[in-house]
């Protein structure tokens, strides 16, 4: 660490250290506490990632409420008000801008004992299918008005006992005993404390909600995956993955809920922050409103949980009709943007994933680049979390800005299904950090530990 970036980072009130991969920072003024940050060797300190994570550290309410535990994680990058890749803990206070609205934005992974030869053989059927489900709009997903508010109260256990009371469109030709079983593989079990009284309910008795089963855009994607390297049999083969299957991830969030719950909650954070006391940069909630945030932001997450459940089930359904009966099972679900009550404590991620000792960690590469299956450490330094991704390196708007040539994009030999051409220049793995190197450096430092690596095939981005 350079002295003139140490001079640079005081003039601005913060000071930092370097203890090997780790640097610590804080605010000069601040009582809040010092904030880690993991960052493998050569990877750049971006000054206004940092000036947020020692905002962020520094969060307090008047009535009493602090942070108390901060840090970051490879893949650490300047978000719009708050990093990404940040966790932040608090015992007393939640803070709503910290989630943003894409709250329980997170991965899942399906593996299906299908051979690549096999794959590409019909791939072009496949694509067929799936593009109309999930690019064009094509998917049958009506549900009753009652098995809504079920999703917003609990989750995938609202969605499960409303279709099997009365399944409709895919879910009659899904296999609702299996999504039952897998429950058990997603984090969370998918059902959070939520409440249909935190979303306007349509009052027609059937509904086709325009979001549900949607992928989004900015990073979220549905990808084809190869297995192509096993590196804990143990942990592999108790989790059902095996070397050469095909596998399929999905990246996606709480879509137009997340958006209508985290917006309304930061602007109440605002309303309500006590009258007279200092005007902040980020905004907490303390007490009551903390728990009613809670509850809200839970109904946006249990929106988010069936979201993705209902993508992997288009998919498994296309694969069923393309390739036979394949039973595709489940791996895990897990999400990176939400707030969990751990340990006594309200601990926010934005852009990182828990990953308690034992824990399925899924960390996708970028378009183009390998994603890897892991198992959590549990690392109370990094409050047992760990990134999300590779992190990015150049915005989307100086990818299209530059409009530069494709063979300096990473692009050859990816094959991605889009709409829209721009896709590929904003999500190219050159805007993207080394997922290599991200994922090493959180192996060394014992916060996740290696179980398959999975090679792309085919992404899809919306």
């Amino acid at each position: 660490m350079s002295p003139r970036l140490i001079k640079a980072l005081a003039r601005l009130g913060l000071t930092i250290e370097q203890q090997g991969p780790v640097y610590r920072v804080r605010k000069t003024d601040s009582h809040g506490p010092t904030a880690e940050v993991l960052l493998p060797e050569g990877f750049p300190l971006e000054t206004k990632a940092l000036v947020q994570l020692a905002e962020f550290a520094a969060v307090e309410h008047p009535s009493g409420g602090r942070v108390c535990r901060a840090c970051a994680t490879p893949d650490f990058h300047p978000g719009s008000i708050v990093p990404v890749g940040s966790i932040v803990a608090s015992s007393d206070l939640v803070i709503p801008q910290a989630i943003g609205t894409d709250i329980n934005c997170g991965m899942r992974l399906h593996v299906a004992d299908l051979t690549v030869d096999r794959f590409l053989a019909n791939k072009d059927a496949l694509v067929a299918r799936l593009k109309g489900d999930l690019l064009l709009g094509t998917r049958d997903l009506p549900a009753k008005r009652s098995t809504l508010a079920g999703v917003y109260g609990t989750g995938i256990f609202g969605w499960l006992e409303g279709n099997r009371a009365e399944p409709l469109g895919l879910m009659t030709e899904s296999d609702l005993a299996q999504i039952e079983a897998e429950q058990e593989r997603v984090f969370a079990l998918g059902s959070f404390g939520g409440d249909a009284k935190w979303v306007d309910l349509d009052d027609r008795e059937v509904q086709r909600d325009g979001a549900l089963g949607t992928v989004g855009g900015g990073n979220h994607f549905v990808e084809i995956q190869v297995v192509e390297k096993i590196e804990d049999a143990r942990r592999a083969w108790e989790w059902g993955v095996r070397e050469g299957q095909i596998a399929y991830m999905i990246h996606t969030g709480s879509r137009t809920v997340g958006v209508g719950i985290g917006t309304r909650w930061s602007e109440k954070a605002k309303e309500r922050w006590p009258k007279g006391a200092k005007w902040p940069s980020i905004f907490s909630l303390h007490g009551d409103d903390a728990l009613e945030y809670i509850e809200a932001m839970n109904t946006a997450a249990n929106y988010a949980a069936v979201n993705r459940l209902l993508i992997a089930e288009m998919v498994r359904h296309r694969m069923r009709q393309v390739y036979g009966d394949l039973e595709a099972p489940l791996v895990f679900d897990v999400p990176h943007n939400i707030v969990l009550q751990e340990g006594g404590l309200f601990v926010h991620r934005k852009g990182a994933t828990p990953a308690h000792a034992g824990q399925p960690v899924l960390i996708p590469g970028s378009m183009g680049h390998a994603s890897y299956l892991m198992a959590g450490c549990g690392s109370d330094r990094f409050l047992s979390s760990c990134s999300h991704g590779a992190g990015r390196a150049i915005t989307r708007f100086d990818m299209t800005r530059k409009g530069r040539p494709d063979r300096d994009l990473g692009l050859d030999g990816v094959e991605c299904v889009t709409l829209r051409d721009e896709r590929l220049l904003e999500e190219a793995p050159a805007a993207y950090k080394d997922i290599g190197s991200v994922v090493d450096v959180q192996v060394e430092q014992g916060l996740v530990s290696p179980v398959a690596v999975l090679r792309p095939l085919l992404t899809f981005k919306a």
